[in-house]
């Protein structure tokens, strides 16, 4: 009887071999057993630290309303980690089954160990005592961001690192990132909805940070890899537009009461002002003609840049404004920032995260200050305090006295993203030695067997 063989893919360093049981190069193994070892020890900290929350238990209650209110908006966020990043990522014309195929393994793989992590960073900056980490669909959703924040930084070493160096890259960063979310979170009470800060501007420069540690700058012969071709551009696309179409959902999914509207529709009106702007500038810097690249990433900066202010009370002119600078900025930091940090520094950012995520990032937060120190005595039928409420029950904080907590969580961002990426990125350059001696040639490539 005829047998079917899958063929294999290999990223940089990596092969991985369906039906076959050649044995793995060095590093991979490496990897391998670093991989099942964590997930063995997530296993016990399962286990032993973690409990369903209270809806989900037979309580007897027949309604779970955290199924009714967050399960749909679960599953858009979850499109956009699993489709939308994956897809987006795979432009590279030679590089796309490893994009696809890390994209996945880092998400399941952060989901988890960031619930755990954030668990206990929470119980540290909260003062409530230790207690079990209770699992709900809110808590798949923080895992989806903190995973969301791990791929942003991968975009920046995309096809340059081995599986290896991403493994410890994710864990690494999973630990500064909840450092940094408990921070602005409870210590500073820093708005940020949509993750302007906290996802997108953390990720980006933790991952910049990381690859230029890291220290591979591409050689003419490792750039011949790094283009697209017609059918890889189109992947690429596909990945955009699911992340344009569910982004309202990313930002709105954890919003409380009448602001989740709100959200929701300063998100679309941002994106869609995004998306004139960078289809503009692009085609008016081409000469008639869109650049791809701006295409597909550009369009969605609109989303990254209201994240921090969506459920403020910005106003609908505010959130096409904001998208519209959002994405002019997009378009011109691939057209400008990018070879600047490239030649003038060393700094090679594969999928230009920094143009995406981090430049609308900064954009979002900056807005997040000027729209909470503008915001009146009431809004919207809100009063200030309803906006900026006292976790610790003192009284409200004022709009100008938040502007100030919403800056110094930006500042603080910027400071542990790209600290925390320089120390990991030198951690993973000392790690490897094989990964040293890979070829600029390799960069970027599936290794396709026939």
């Amino acid at each position: 009887m005829a047998s079917l063989q899958a063929p294999a893919f290999e990223g940089p360093s990596l092969k991985v071999t369906v039906g076959d049981l050649d044995p793995p190069h060095h590093t991979n193994r490496s990897f391998v057993i670093g991989a099942a070892v964590l997930q063995v020890v997530l296993f016990f900290l399962y286990g032993f630290c973690t409990d369903y929350d209270q809806e989900a238990l037979p309580t007897g209650t027949t309604v779970n309303q955290n199924v009714r209110q967050f399960y749909g908006v679960f599953q858009d966020v979850h499109v956009m980690i699993f489709i939308g990043f994956g897809f987006l990522m795979t432009f590279l014309r030679r590089y796309a089954w490893s994009s696809l195929g890390f994209n996945f393994f880092i998400a399941v793989l952060a989901i988890q160990v960031s619930i755990i992590i954030n668990g206990f960073f929470h119980r540290l900056f909260d003062d409530e005592g230790w207690h079990a980490i209770h699992l709900s669909i809110e808590t798949l959703i923080a895992g989806d961001f903190a995973a969301a924040t791990v791929l942003i930084s991968f975009g920046a070493l995309l096809g340059k690192a081995t599986p290896l160096h991403l493994l410890v890259l994710l864990v690494a960063e999973l630990v500064f990132y909840a450092l940094n979310e408990s921070l602005g979170v409870i210590v500073y009470e820093a708005v940020d909805m949509g993750g302007s800060m906290f996802v997108h501007t953390f990720g980006a420069y933790f991952g910049m940070a990381a690859a230029w540690a890291l220290g591979r700058s591409a050689t003419p012969d490792a750039k011949a890899n790094e283009k697209s071709v017609y059918h890889s551009d189109i992947t690429a696309s596909l990945g955009m537009l699911f992340l344009w179409m569910f982004w309202p959902s990313f930002n709105g999914a954890l919003a409380p009461g009448n602001s989740q509207e709100r959200v929701i529709v300063n998100t679309l009106l941002s994106l869609t002002a995004s998306g004139v702007s960078a289809v503009l500038l692009s085609m008016w810097h081409g000469g008639g003609k869109m650049s791809m690249v701006h295409f597909q990433n550009g369009v969605l900066a609109g989303g990254v840049a209201v994240g921090s202010s969506a459920d403020l009370v910005i106003g609908p002119h505010g959130a096409l404004i904001v998208g519209s600078v959002a994405g002019a900025v997009s378009v011109l930091g691939y057209i400008y920032v990018s070879p600047f940090l490239t030649t003038r520094f060393n700094l090679h950012d594969t999928c230009g995260v920094h143009n995406l995520h981090g430049l609308p990032g900064i954009i979002g937060g900056l807005g997040g200050v000027i729209s909470a120190a503008s915001a009146g005595s009431s809004a919207y039928g809100d009063a200030i305090g309803d906006i900026f409420p006292a976790r610790d029950g003192s009284d409200p904080r004022s709009a100008s006295r938040q502007a100030w907590f919403q800056l110094a969580a930006l500042v603080t961002t910027l400071g542990i993203s790209i600290g925390g990426g320089l120390l990991t990125g030198s951690l993973l350059k000392r790690l490897d030695k094989k990964a040293k001696e890979m070829e600029d040639e390799d960069w970027q490539e599936d290794e396709m067997d026939p």
